[in-house]
């Protein structure tokens, strides 16, 4: 029998087998067998197997218990391995926390993708926000679009809940620092913007209020200048009818419509569209629309929000228009989803451009309809402008 050394990185570990498990037959100094998506390697410990396959269990655990739970720990244990023999978790790189615990770098072991998984650990959060994590995960098993982040599974342990979803780039908020103006231009912000209101679109359609939009709820899929947007962290999300108003106060507070806060008639799915009011101002400009030195609710209530000279003399006189149409206290005269979407900065035939160029390199067409050529080519006829006829072309037809 020859020995060798071969290096295994743990996310290519399927399962690990001790002295009593082996399903190769024994070989001298065959103790412990580790299985790949490819191989089972047999290897040779010596007397130190046992140790070694605790070792190899161990490092496979998502995530290390808290302080002995006795016979519901060992419970836990086991219990575990379901998601360990799946996916490999780097407990090293943290992608970001919040109200539910942290959210980890994931590997699916058979393929090598990337995932995200959210862990909550059960016995230091509450139980209301352990709700609010079931809540996300049962709205989101029931939705399907391309502009709202895909949930892959969901697993849990006595002391744990996984939520497993598809890994993005980064989100919106690292895309407005990271520019070098730390502001989006007018063109990228267009796009970003016109994908939110998409994906709201079906939500809202669905009777689903997201309750707490903000850049960094607004994953994006790639570096590019003009990436995919999917929406995220359906935590605070409400089914919400057509006629109906909730009273819970959800929500960033920053990002909050004033009726989520003072109406004692409550809020409805509107309160989404005066956060995107909020995210485009934010996008635009680097700054929030209200002083940070003053209460935020007060302010928010009272819509005292400005436009200084410094940047808003170089933002067009119609995105200030859209966002005084989303940042609206009245929930009558704030602006729909298709209101928005019909308002003349994202009339644009550059716009239209660029989410014709993207859809075409998804392969599908979700962002755009059919009967906008007509209109594009006419504009451009008028104008005396060379339309782009190769943005006809449609992968669905």
């Amino acid at each position: 029998m020859t020995s060798v050394l071969q290096e295994i990185t743990l996310s290519e570990v399927l399962q690990v087998r001790g002295p009593a498990h082996l399903t190769v037959p024994a070989s001298p100094g065959h103790t412990l067998e580790v299985e790949t998506a490819t191989l089972v390697f047999c290897v040779a410990t010596g007397e130190s197997g046992p140790a070694w396959e605790n070792a190899i269990r161990q490092a496979l655990m998502p995530v290390q218990s808290s302080e002995g739970h006795g016979e519901q720990d060992e419970e836990s244990r086991r219990d575990s391995l379901d998601i360990s023999s799946v996916y490999q978790i780097s407990t090293d790189e943290v992608l970001g926390s919040g109200q539910f615990g942290v959210v980890y770098k994931g590997t699916h072991r058979k393929s090598g993708r990337p995932v995200a998984i959210k862990v909550i650990d059960k016995t230091r959060f509450p139980t209301k926000q352990e709700t609010q994590l079931r809540n996300e995960v049962a709205i989101l098993q029931n939705l399907s679009h391309l502009g709202v982040v895909l949930l892959e599974g969901m697993f849990e342990t006595v002391e744990y809940v996984f939520v497993v979803m598809e890994k993005l780039h980064g989100d919106m908020l690292e895309s407005i620092m990271s520019s070098e103006s730390s502001r989006l231009p007018e063109r990228n912000t267009r796009f970003l913007v016109t994908q939110i209101l998409e994906a709201l679109r079906y939500l809202h359609f669905k009777h689903i209020a997201h309750c707490d939009l903000k850049p960094e709820n607004v994953l994006l899929a790639s570096a590019d200048p003009f990436p995919q947007v999917k929406l995220c962290d359906f935590g605070f999300a409400r089914i919400i009818g057509e006629k109906s108003f909730r009273r819970s106060v959800v929500g960033t507070p920053a990002y909050l419509a004033p009726e989520v806060i003072s109406s004692s008639s409550g809020y409805n799915r509107s309160l989404d569209m005066w956060s995107v009011g909020v995210i485009m101002y934010v996008s635009l400009s680097g700054t929030f629309p209200f002083n940070e030195d003053e209460d935020i609710r007060q302010q928010i209530t009272n819509a005292t929000f400005m436009y200084p000279r410094q940047p808003w003399a170089s933002i067009s006189l119609e995105a200030v228009s859209l966002i005084n149409n989303l940042l609206q206290v009245s929930v009558r005269r704030r602006f729909s989803v298709g209101k928005a979407l019909g308002h003349p900065w994202l009339q644009d035939f550059q716009l239209w451009c660029d989410l014709r160029g993207f859809e075409q390199q998804m392969g599908c067409r979700y962002l755009t309809h059919r009967g906008d050529e007509e209109r594009w080519i006419h504009y451009t006829q008028e104008r005396g402008l060379d339309f782009p006829s190769h943005l006809c072309w449609d992968p669905d037809m």
